[in-house]
Parts: C-alpha cells; structure tokens; sequence
C-alpha cells in the first residue's frame, strides 16, 4: 500500500510539473531576445525585470513585437501605468508592407487609467476601432487600480476573445477577422508636453498555446458578449432569444413596403449581404424601402451596416402599412444611418439631429456612453453596429455599443417634439403598440448584414 501512495504522489508531481510547463515566458527579465520595435522611436528598456516603455513628444504609436506568431493562446501579464498615458497590449496584430505601409494593426486590449476607465476592453488597432467599449461592463471599469501593478489574462481561443483584470471579467467578444498575429506593447503617441516621460510597464509576460483548457478561466460570460460573427447567432445569444431576422442568404421575412414581394430591383443578397443599390442615374432601379413581414413591440434589435460615400439610409420601427394609401415611403421612428461627413443632410434639421444614431428629426446623437459628442463611427466602407430597444415605450439608439439616443415615446416631451417637426401632420406617430422593421431605400448603396432581433 504504501508502494502505491508513493507511485500516486509520483505521478501526480510529474502532471503537475508537465502542466506547469506548458506556460512559456516570453519576456526573459534580462534583455529583449524575442522582441523587434515596430512604427514609432518610443523606448523600451528593462528595469528590475520588467519591459518599460517612455512615451516620447512627436513619434506615432510604437509597438513592442513578438517575432514569433501565435493564433490560440491564454495570455498572461501584469501591467502598470502612470496617469496620463493611454496603452494596450496588442494580439493576433499585424504588420505588413504591403498594409498601410507596414502600420501595426489588430486587436488590442486597452490599458486606459482615465477617468473612463476603459481598461480591459477590446479596441481594433488602425482599422475597425472599438469593438467592446468598457461602458457596456461597469463592473469591469472598476477592475483596474490605478498606480498599482494589475494582472491581465487574455483569452484567444477560435473567435472568441476575453480579458480578464485582477481576476474580474472584461470584455466578451466573437469575432473571426484574424486568427493568428503577434503579440506587442504599445507605448501611445502623445501631443502635450505634460506627457513626455511618462511610462507604462509590462512584466512575468507568460503566454500557453497547447491544453488551453488547463488554464481557461471560468465566469467570461458574466461579461455582456459582442458577437462579431456574420450572420450568426453564439450559443449564448440563443439561450437569450435572439433569432436571425434576416438568414444572410434569401430574401426570407422582407418585402417591398405597401405590397407582397421582395422589390425585383433595387435590392441585392450578395456574399452574405445585403444591399440596397445605387438608383441616382436611373431612378427607375429604385427597389424601395424594405420591410419585415414580421411586426415588434418590446424587442432588442442588431444588426451591422456599412455605408457608402456620400450615402444616407436609415432603420425605421414601428411602421405601419396602409395599402389604401398607396405610399411608397413608411412612416415611423427612424435611426439615421448617414454619412455625416459628406452628406449634405447632417447639417440639416437642429442640432445635428439629422446625423447617424439620431431620432431622425427629432433628438439629435451623441455618445451618451463618454459623455462626449464624439460618436466613434467608423467612416464609408468600414462595418458599423446599430442595436435598438424597445421596452414599455423606453427607446434606445446604440452605435458602436455606445449609448446616442434614449426616449420615451409616449411621454408628453416626445408629443412635444412631434409637434415641433416634419411629423407634426402625423399626432400618432410612434404610438402604435406594434411594427415592422424596416431599411430605406434612399437611392444609395447601404449594405446590411447581421440583423438579429429577440422580444421581451
């Protein structure tokens, strides 16, 4: 018996000891072998063991690099920063020549000591910005301690992403555009002199890339999950209700406002998109506005749009149909999708309220999230995600999960603005207990995708 102890207390020292390996360090304490400096002339120097990188006046983003790549991993570290410096540590990043000359892009988990408190959250490095903005998390914004040393551990694993900081979950994010880059530090660039100096620190940098389950964390989906994925729905938003309004194949569930069918031009399903076509050479192409056969109440709506230069559309809820009247154009509460910068309707209507995210003509967007005007939309050819709530007559306008509009639209200040606008012909216009979705067709090409909706 005691043979056998001996041989259980062996083997189980010699599991122990192989899982302790699978963790390989990628920082040495000593020098940087292993690491190459990419766009920006910030410095990097190692003190007491650790990487600490010196923010430096008129240099871009520079990044620290792993020369080796990694697609699946846990990553973990510890990190430390002074007030004032904004950094982030880069993942399944790239850096090609032939790519914006080389500029170091992908995913980056944030290191933010501002008041924000954005730290943890998941930002697309110089190309589709943020994908999981901290607002979403407040129990997550909290998990940073400013002036302290934090530990990050960071999950890759297929698409999904999550970060993780002092144990407290962060972000939650499906996303398939890269699987496999470089991990770096990033020293941020800065303008004002005050920041000169400033230094951010990186140390027991350990990365596992085989028995990913061995060091997995439990308890990421606390964390609200951003689906990323095209025309699918996770596991979790399942479980939650959420359905494909639009299957990103067929015409299924749409048609033409005011009649039965899918409109026969105008409108194009295309690589899991879809499109509404330019008609401003020939305005008999004009498909017209799209509607769901389906009508909603309480419900939360998703989906990603992508604009073209100059373009304007928008997402309209609430619609009602009236085949007597004959129209063409369906009246209800409109989400603005616009192309603020070119197009000559964002300087139109009061206040902005004519811009992307806006009550159309009737409360203006701003980024409610940051307390900001800034509204983060990504510009003509990139994908944008617009979410909707309806719950109870409480409205939400989200763009880029920040917060733009929220109303009630039966309150007596909503009557108000009504009566103050293009709708005031219209005393009931977004009180009908129920609607269809639907897109406009505003003779520009817009493309649609991802359309998800669940009721309440």
């Amino acid at each position: 018996m005691k043979q056998v102890l001996l041989l259980a207390g062996f083997f189980t020292c010699t599991l122990v000891s192989f899982s302790q390996t699978q963790w390989k360090d990628l920082f040495n304490g000593n020098d940087l072998k292993g690491w190459v400096k990419r766009n920006g002339n910030a410095e990097y120097k190692i003190v007491d063991k650790a990487i600490v990188g010196i923010s430096q006046l008129n240099t871009p983003n520079t990044f620290l690099c792993t020369e080796e790549l990694y697609g699946d991993f846990v990553l973990e570290l510890e990190v430390k920063v002074e007030p004032g410096l904004n950094s982030g540590i880069q993942i399944r990043s790239i850096s090609d020549p032939a790519i914006m000359s080389g500029r170091v892009h992908g995913y980056q988990v944030e290191i933010d000591p501002a008041e924000r408190a954005w730290s943890g959250g998941l930002y697309d490095e110089a190309r589709n910005g943020w994908l999981y903005p901290m607002s979403i998390n407040p129990k997550g914004q909290k998990a940073f301690k400013n002036g302290q040393w934090n530990k990050y551990h960071i999950e890759a694993i297929g698409p999904s992403l999550k970060t993780w900081i002092n144990g407290i979950p962060c972000a939650n994010v499906l996303d398939n555009q890269t699987a496999k880059g470089f991990i770096a530090l990033q020293v941020h660039g800065i303008k004002r002199e005050d920041q000169n100096g400033l230094t951010v620190q990186w140390r027991n940098i350990r990365i596992a890339t085989e028995n990913l389950k061995e060091y997995t964390w439990k308890g990421g989906e606390e964390a609200q999950e951003v689906n990323y994925l095209p025309n699918q729905l996770s596991e979790s938003e399942k479980r939650k209700g959420w359905r494909l309004l639009w299957d990103g194949k067929t015409t299924a569930g749409w048609r033409k406002f005011n009649t039965d069918a899918f409109p026969s031009a105008g409108w194009a399903v295309q690589d899991g998109v879809l499109k509404v076509l330019s008609s401003h050479q020939d305005s008999t192409r004009k498909g017209g506005d799209l509607i769901s056969n389906e009508q909603f109440s309480n419900f939360e709506l998703e989906l990603d749009f992508k604009v073209t230069k100059g373009a304007n559309s928008g997402l309209k809820y609430f619609v009602q149909e009236d085949r007597k009247s004959k129209s063409t154009a369906g009246l209800g509460p409109e989400f603005q999708i616009l192309d603020d910068q070119n197009h000559p309707d964002a300087k139109a209507g009061v206040g902005g309220n004519r811009t992307t995210g806006s009550l159309y003509d009737l409360i203006a967007a701003e980024n409610l999230s940051e307390g900001t005007a800034e509204k983060r939309m990504n510009p003509p050819g990139k994908w944008n995600k617009l979410r909707i709530v309806s719950n109870n007559g409480h409205v939400e306008h989200w763009l880029n999960n920040l917060k733009m509009v929220e109303y009630d639209r039966h309150s007596q200040i909503f009557r108000s603005l009504i009566a103050k606008s293009k709708y005031s012909p219209h005393p009931k216009f977004g009180q009908a207990p129920a609607g269809h979705i639907l897109l406009q067709d505003h003779h520009d090409e817009v493309h649609y995708r991802s359309i998800k909706i669940r009721e309440f």
